[in-house]
């Protein structure tokens, strides 16, 4: 972690700065990344991007789940969510994280909520895709997504891998014997060298490796990522091995390389982008500036504007 990553997350996490952020919400620069605290302004947000020619993934903002009715009430969120994509007709699906629906409370809670949540995705003819936490959670997670990936499957459920990890190579391997629609990410959590590349160019070369295969395999991919020479290079690859636009797309974080996920788009690509909404945005907004301090310059700028 770069020095200046670190002191923007010492700065953000002084409960001064937390207490000074949260008082002025979205106004102070949060919208940048985070569509809104409401589903009546997130969707708002949802349309506009449909409009641009992009696609979306919901998701709820909110960590350290440590009961059962807040488990229950992330999970009556998400089954929520997709009722509310029917009713608006737009083009978006679901994403969410296992930790919040009770996966550290007690295994089979958290399946029965995943359940339920799957079982609206397949009701309401749309997707709902699992993201992937650090370490010590992904065999639970792999444990729930095959479970309902058998009961649901692919059209209706996916997973997210993390091109870190020395074993995301196998499980892709694993994965694409199962026809799995999986996402391809690099990975954001502070992983042990013993059970993850320390090195960016590690990281790089398996993202490479993990998209490669499940293309070839021909599963479909979501290509997460911001970075220009993965994009070039999977542009490359699908037109040098002649598979189709629809079993791949781009994805890219609400905010961030808003002009390139537009170019995309027009160049005829699917471009999907991760929009986060909801009360709890504060630690997701700390580590958007973390990844960037310069971001901490637009959000001193916002102050003064009226």
């Amino acid at each position: 972690m770069s020095i200046a990553r670190k002191a923007v997350l010492t700065v953000t996490a002084n409960p001064l700065v937390t207490k000074l952020v949260s008082k002025y919400g979205m106004k102070l620069g949060a919208s940048r990344f985070v569509a809104g605290e409401n589903m009546a302004d997130t969707i708002r947000k949802v349309k506009e991007l449909n409009r641009e020619g992009l696609v979306v993934t919901l998701d709820l903002l909110g960590e350290s789940v440590t009961t059962r009715d807040e488990a229950t009430a992330a999970t009556q969120a998400a089954v929520d969510s997709f009722e509310v994509i029917r009713e608006e007709g737009v083009d978006s699906n679901v994403s969410v994280k296992l930790t919040q629906l009770g996966l550290d409370i007690d295994f089979d809670f958290c399946l029965e909520n995943m359940d339920r949540i799957a079982a609206k995705a397949k009701e309401t003819d749309n997707f709902v895709r699992i993201d992937m936490e650090d370490s010590p959670r992904v065999e639970a997670t792999m444990e729930i997504f095959k479970k309902l990936l058998a009961k649901y499957g692919k059209k209706h459920i996916g997973l997210v891998i993390q091109s870190y990890l020395y074993r995301s190579e196998k499980d892709v391997e694993e994965l694409g014997e199962l026809g799995a629609n999986l996402r391809i990410v690099k990975g954001a959590y502070k992983e042990p060298k013993d059970v993850a590349y320390p090195d960016k160019k590690d990281v790089d070369e398996n993202y490479l490796r993990l998209v490669e295969t499940h293309l070839k395999n021909g599963c479909y991919t979501a290509v997460a990522t911001h970075d220009e020479n993965i994009i070039q290079w999977t542009k490359n690859f699908v037109q040098e091995h002649n598979i189709p636009n629809d079993q791949f797309e781009f994805q890219m974080l609400f905010g961030i390389r808003e002009t390139r996920q537009r170019e995309l788009a027009k160049e005829g690509y699917k471009v999907r982008v991760y929009t986060p909404y909801g009360k709890d945005w504060y630690p997701y907004f700390s580590r958007r500036i973390a990844e960037r301090p310069a971001n901490a310059l637009f959000v001193l700028k916002s102050l003064f504007q009226k």
